[in-house]
């Protein structure tokens, strides 16, 4: 079996190219969030309980190409994150220890007023 990078799935898709297809969900998710704090387990919750959202979620699975655990753990340790990090709408407050996420370290996020 030929050696791949880390950040690169079976099927040759990137972290960083799944990063960008998810971006415009994300961030357009996060625009519509009320409340000041959530940890990346709630953000996920409420992002598989739209269903275009959800299909976005469940695409990138399909692209990085792994068995469906493996699969979540990129999506939720890596993409999202990552995702998340990009937009100007939320700033990141640090790991939430025990909230529970079977794929991936959770954190606690901030909304940001304004974008700003």
């Amino acid at each position: 079996m030929p050696r791949r990078n880390h950040d690169t799935g079976p099927s040759g898709v990137t972290v960083d190219q799944l990063t960008d297809e998810l971006y415009p969900v994300v961030d357009d998710l996060l625009g519509r969030i009320e409340g000041d704090e959530f940890t990346t387990t709630q953000f996920i919750d409420l992002l598989l309980s739209a269903e275009s959202s959800a299909r976005a979620y469940h695409d990138a699975l399909l692209r990085w190409g792994e068995q469906e655990r493996p699969s979540k753990m990129v999506l939720h340790g890596q993409v999202i994150p990552a995702a998340m990090r990009r937009s100007r709408k939320v700033a990141w407050q640090g790991f939430a220890h025990g909230e529970a996420d079977d794929y991936g370290v959770p954190a606690w996020w901030r909304l940001v007023k304004n974008g700003s």
